[in-house]
């Protein structure tokens, strides 16, 4: 029970730093604003108010008493309670005493003046109304064949400090919220900062020097994301100029074995052994293609849909079948998702007859599913084949140039756009590749 009281408030409460920060800010405000306010509304205004309406029922109870006394002037006794007391009186003459009351339950002035009044002229002796007038407030009371109606002043009966307190009270919390706001925001930004840059490095894009701002704790992870940056740029570098030498001193050799091929005489030995060079090269460049840095190439804007109508046309295959819109706009690297598509057509291809593209949008998300009619392989092995330099065993993998990093290319640049990439079984009866791109 409390695990899950636990898991509802945690999501009631907002994801994002900058509102959990307001809120801590903001709720300490809002409840001591309302604990004084409550305080204020009960110690003072409604006991002050109550003292004034209840002064005030006793002085109309006064009139009465003393207006029904014949020894007094009446109509000198009310020019009196008139001038001093500040009470319009009249009194009018009527049999009929049946005003349907419209007090207001939430009003705490209706609630003590009708406390008060009932309490000296019984329950039907008495009628007002706080909501005709805008400065008056209209009291009658039964009387003989009639009754008085009074006219008094709102101010008679409630303190105008409270408005005052009212305001005082509020907007210096609105300042401090608004004050709260700017310095949450200024604190939050850096973060915000911090995080956009490692999700584009994460994509593999170019960052140009970060400088971390901010509160200590969050320079200090500024300063030491840009150092694992450096480092990592630094490892890929190494890598690259390794491979980069490697490669230049694979190729001399290779080169100088194909030109002593023309010198053999027996054609079979050197075809055979050609094949075996030119096996040797093509898996070379799989193998720099794998390592090659992807942090040269800068995001554009470019049109997908022609981009693989292009890589299509190249086959010049009729076995190829498309399904593709006429304008699907990616922001990304360009050459990238080139070289991914290529490959995996390139891996339909080698084990299937027909290959069959399809191009799709849907809300925020590419979708891009390549399809095949060949052997296909087993489900155990959907997640293996993504490793480098992974080969299976049957179906697929006997290929003797392959060394098993098509789709690990493939699957490094989907990544690294953010999106992701998975196999399944083609409706084609072969293998089906889905790729899911944000847009």
């Amino acid at each position: 029970m409390f695990y899950g009281l636990s898991k509802f408030v945690k999501n009631l409460l907002p994801k994002r730093l900058f509102y959990r920060a307001l809120l801590i800010v903001a709720i300490p405000v809002i409840v001591i604003q309302l604990i004084i306010t409550i305080v204020f509304f009960d110690s003072l205004w409604i006991k002050t108010n109550k003292g004034m309406t209840r002064a005030l029922a006793s002085e109309i109870k006064t009139y009465i008493e003393v207006y029904n006394n014949d020894n007094y002037d009446k109509e000198e006794i009310t020019n009196l309670f008139s001038v001093y007391q500040d009470l319009n009186i009249e009194f009018i003459q009527s049999e009929k005493f049946n005003y349907i009351f419209d007090e207001r339950w939430f009003s705490p002035l209706d609630r003590t003046l009708r406390r008060e009044l009932k309490s000296r002229f019984g329950n039907e002796g008495y009628w007002f109304n706080t909501t005709s007038y805008k400065e008056l407030i209209d009291i009658r009371i039964k009387y003989q064949n009639g009754y008085f109606k009074f006219l008094i002043p709102r101010d008679r009966l409630t303190s105008s400090s409270a408005r005052i307190f009212g305001l005082w009270i509020t907007v210096p919390a609105i300042i401090m919220v608004i004050i709260s706001l700017i310095f949450l925001k200024n604190q939050t930004r850096p973060i915000t900062a911090l995080a956009k840059v490692a999700e584009r490095f994460g994509r593999g894009e170019e960052i140009e020097e970060f400088k971390p701002s901010g509160a200590a704790e969050i320079r200090q992870a500024g300063f030491e994301f840009d150092r694992m940056r450096k480092r990592i740029l630094r490892h890929l570098n190494q890598r690259s100029e390794m491979l980069s030498g490697i490669s230049h001193d694979l190729r001399t050799p290779l080169t100088r074995m194909k030109l002593q091929m023309a010198f053999v005489k027996d054609k079979d030995i050197a075809n055979k052994l050609t094949e075996d060079i030119n096996e040797m090269e093509k898996m070379l460049n799989e193998y720099l293609q794998f390592t090659s840095s992807s942090y040269l190439e800068k995001d554009e804007l470019f049109n997908l849909s022609e981009l693989i109508e292009e890589i299509i046309n190249k086959y010049n295959n009729q076995n190829i079948s498309k399904h593709l819109p006429t304008r699907i706009y990616l922001n990304g690297r360009k050459n990238l998702i080139k070289r991914c598509i290529n490959n995996l057509i390139d891996n339909a291809l080698k084990y299937g007859k027909n290959v069959n593209v399809e191009l799709s949008k849907k809300t925020t998300n590419i979708f891009i599913k390549i399809e095949d009619d060949g052997p296909g392989i087993s489900e155990k092995e959907y997640e293996n084949v993504f490793k480098p330099f992974y080969k299976i065993d049957k179906g697929r993998a006997e290929t003797k140039s392959s060394v098993g990093l098509g789709l690990s290319i493939a699957s490094d640049i989907i990544r690294s756009h953010g999106g992701n990439i998975k196999l399944e079984k083609s409706n084609l009866n072969g293998l089906g590749v889905k790729i899911f791109l944000p847009v």
